[in-house]
C-alpha cells in the first residue's frame, strides 16, 4: 500500500464537529467530549474494542510474549513533506514493536490538544492514523484526551503504546550478535530530519525531499523469513545510524564497520547536509531500520528487502569486525577511517 498524500487526507468529509477549533471542554470529560470520542476518533478507528467505550479494552491474545512500546510525538511543522504527526505516531511505535522480532497488534492512542487547534487539521491527523494503522495491520483499541489551555500545548501532541507478540523461538540482540556478521539498511538515510527542516525553515529546494515515514513491519517480517538468522534490528530514529552503531558496540568485544560509498544516500539531502554542516548518518528517519544478519544470509535478507515497497534501495553498508573492540567506525573508498561518534545533542530538534 503506497503512502496516502497530504491532498488526499484533506479531501475526505468534511469536519463532523460543529466546532471549527477545539474547545477546553472538549477535555472536561463532559458532553463535548462523548462527541468527539464518539463522531470523531471512534468513528474514524472503528475496532470493536474502542466502540465500547470501556475505561480499558480487553484483547485477545494469540500466545508468544507481549512486547510493549511507547512513544510521544512533537513535530513541527504538523503537516511536512511525506507526512505529519499522525503517520509518524502510528508507523513509529509499530516499527519500535517489529524490530523487537514482534507481530504488533494493537495500539492506544492519547492526544494533548490546545484549545483553538484546528478541528479540520485534527480529524485530518486522525484520518492519516487510521490509514497508516490499516496498512500495518494494527487496530487502535483504546484512548485518551486533554485540552491544554491556550498558549500551553504547542498545537497537538500525541502518545501511542503498542502491544505486540512475539514467538518464544524468536532471540535478537546485541548478545547474539558476532564478528563477520553483515550490516544492512533499506534505503536512503536522513530523508526525514532533512525533509521536515526544509519544510520548517521555508528553504526552497529545486526538488522537494518527502520524508520516509512509513511502517515497517511488512518488510522486517519479509526479511525474518528470508534471512532465520537474523541476529539484530533497530529502526534508525533520532541520532540516526551513528546512534545505533554505537549502541550495537558499546561495551562489547567487537566493532562495527560501515563502508562509506555503500550507504544509500539521497542526492539533495547529502547537498543539504553538507551545506549546513550536518553529518547525514546523524540524520533522524522514520522508515529506515538496520539490520545485522549471519553473514551466509546477507543476500537472501538484501533480496528480501529490495523486493518490498519500502527497501527498494536497500544495502549492505558494513559488517561486524573483530578490532577495534566497542567502536563503530566509517571506511572510505580510499581506505581511511574515521570514528562514526555517537551523538551528543540533537542537531534537528523537535522532528518526531
Amino acid at each position: 500500500m503506497s503512502k496516502p498524500s497530504s491532498d488526499r487526507l484533506a479531501a475526505r468529509a468534511p469536519a463532523t464537529s460543529r466546532y471549527d477549533t477545539v474547545r477546553l471542554s472538549h477535555g472536561s470529560g463532559g458532553k463535548l467530549t462523548l462527541e468527539l470520542i464518539e463522531e470523531l476518533f471512534v468513528a474514524t478507528f472503528s475496532s470493536a474494542p474502542l466502540e465500547e467505550l470501556n475505561d480499558a479494552a480487553v484483547l485477545a491474545n494469540p500466545g508468544g510474549r507481549i512486547a510493549l512500546a511507547t512513544d510521544s510525538h512533537t513535530v513541527k511543522p504538523t503537516f511536512f513533506p511525506g507526512g505529519d504527526i499522525g503517520r509518524l505516531a502510528v508507523a513509529g511505535t509499530v516499527n519500535d514493536l517489529a524490530v523487537m522480532g514482534a507481530t504488533p497488534a494493537y495500539m492506544s492512542v492519547a492526544f494533548l490538544l490546545e484549545e483553538g487547534y484546528d478541528m479540520a487539521e485534527l480529524e485530518r491527523v486522525v484520518r492519516s492514523m487510521k490509514h497508516t494503522a490499516d496498512e500495518a495491520g494494527v487496530a487502535i483499541v483504546a484512548g485518551d484526551t486533554k485540552v491544554l489551555g491556550r498558549g500551553h500545548g504547542d498545537g497537538i501532541f500525541i502518545n501511542t503504546t503498542g502491544v505486540g507478540f512475539i514467538p518464544d523461538e524468536v532471540n535478537l540482540g546485541v548478545g547474539v550478535v558476532r564478528p563477520g556478521d553483515k550490516v544492512l539498511v533499506n534505503g536512503t538515510l536522513g530523508d526525514h530530519g532533512i525533509a521536515v527542516m526544509s519544510r520548517r525553515e521555508g528553504l526552497d529546494l529545486s526538488v522537494e525531499l518527502e520524508s520516509d515515514v512509513a511502517p515497517l513491519n511488512g518488510l522486517i517480517a519479509a526479511v525474518r523469513r528470508a534471512a532465520p538468522n537474523v541476529r539484530f534490528m533497530r529502526d534508525l530514529t533520532r541520532g540516526g545510524l551513528a546512534a545505533v552503531a554505537n549502541e550495537v558496540v558499546r561495551r562489547q568485544a567487537f566493532g562495527l564497520r560501515v563502508f562509506d560509498a555503500r550507504v544509500p544516500m539521497n542526492e539533495l539531502v547529502e547537498q543539504y547536509s553538507e551545506m549546513l554542516g550536518i553529518d547525514p548518518m546523524l540524520a533522524a528517519n522514520e522508515g529506515k531500520v538496520m539490520v545485522i544478519v549471519a553473514p551466509d544470509e546477507a543476500e537472501a535478507a538484501l533480496t528480501a528487502m529490495r523486493a518490498h515497497q519500502y527497501g527498494r534501495r536497500a544495502a549492505i553498508i558494513g559488517d561486524i569486525v573483530r578490532r577495534p573492540e566497542g567502536v563503530a567506525l566509517v571506511e572510505t573508498a580510499y581506505g581511511s577511517r574515521r570514528v562514526l561518534e555517537m551523538p551528543i545533542e540533537e542537531q534537528l530538534p523537535r522532528i518526531c
